[in-house]
Order: C-alpha cells, then sequence, then structure tokens
C-alpha cells in the first residue's frame, strides 16, 4: 500500500487489489475484516485520509482548494470525503486545514 499507493486510483476494487497483491478477493477480504477490524472500503479510505493530511501540510500546495486534494488523495465523492475525514480526524477537512496553515513551522 505505501509502496505503489493503489488507494490513490478512485475506482479501486477489492478484486483490483487481490490482483496486485496476488491474493484471492475472499482471503484479502478475510485478512482486512479480521486482522485491521474494518471493511475495505474504510481500510482504502484510511490510506486516503492520510494522504489528504498530508496534502494539506505540505506549503507547496497551500494554493490547492480542498477538492483538488480529494481528488488527488484518491477520493471521487466530496461527501465521502468529509464523512470519512470528520469520522477519522474529529474534524472537517477546512478545520484541519486552517489549523495546520496558522501553526508555526
Amino acid at each position: 500500500m505505501a509502496e505503489k499507493k493503489p488507494y490513490l486510483q478512485p475506482e479501486l476494487s477489492l478484486t483490483q487489489l487481490a490482483k496486485l497483491t496476488d491474493i484471492p478477493p475472499r482471503h484479502l477480504s478475510q485478512i482486512i475484516n479480521e486482522h485491521m477490524r474494518q471493511n475495505f472500503y474504510d481500510f482504502i479510505n484510511q490510506y486516503r485520509i492520510e494522504q489528504s493530511k498530508q496534502m494539506m501540510r505540505d506549503r507547496t500546495k497551500e494554493k490547492w482548494t480542498i477538492l483538488e486534494i480529494l481528488y488527488e488523495s484518491g477520493f471521487n465523492s466530496k461527501t465521502t470525503f468529509n464523512t470519512t475525514f470528520k469520522k477519522k480526524t474529529g474534524m472537517t477537512p477546512t478545520a484541519y486545514r486552517q489549523r495546520i496553515l496558522t501553526t508555526p513551522q
């Protein structure tokens, strides 16, 4: 996941990830469910949220809109991004970004 970053593909499916990892889809799903204690989409979105947070911390991208960041992070829905981001961080993407940009480095 960290090396090839398949989560950046907005249409990534369990089947596609299974092919990339050479693990049968059913087995991969079981691994994610039992060992990560989450479903496939929560697992993938966790990586996407971390990617978006990293991009928001990147001062060279401070002119990027939240919409640009969500698409570059692999999301294809603003609603899903906002909901998932708030669930994982406890704040909206805009609030998170404002906090980051106003914190001295």
